[in-house]
């Protein structure tokens, strides 16, 4: 694990990015509860992509914080994602905010040079 500022960094990234992650397999679940029997199997494979997409960020979190310099462009892609997700969201500005905000928050932190350093001092 990185030391100073890259530490601190990663862990508030890993926090954030553990709450996305519990935020879309929440979203996994009540898809599934809330799918009408007509519309199951379109149900069943978004769920099973939110629920994918959570557990993918769990990962990518959990190999941060041992150092692992390649779950940052998992976490990049996934935060970009969002940030596109967040712009089709302009009749809800708040839940825009809500998508937006962290998402940008986790892209500054990753590419910062404290974190850049780090990860490129503990390639493996």
């Amino acid at each position: 694990m990185p030391a100073g500022t890259a530490r601190t960094l990663l862990l508030v990234v890993a926090v954030i990015v553990v709450i996305e992650s519990v935020v879309y397999l929440v979203l996994a679940a009540l898809d599934l509860r809330d799918t009408p029997q007509e519309r199951l199997g379109s149900g069943i494979g978004i769920a099973v992509l939110l629920a994918a997409y959570g557990l993918g960020q769990l990962v990518a979190a959990r190999l941060l914080l041992k150092g692992r310099a390649g779950a940052r462009a998992p976490l990049i892609v996934t935060q970009l994602l969002q940030v596109l997700i967040a712009t089709n969201l302009r009749g809800e500005p708040r839940l825009a905010l809500a998508v937006a905000v962290p998402a940008v928050a986790v892209l500054v932190m990753l590419l910062s040079p404290p974190v850049s350093a780090a990860l490129r001092d503990h390639p493996v």
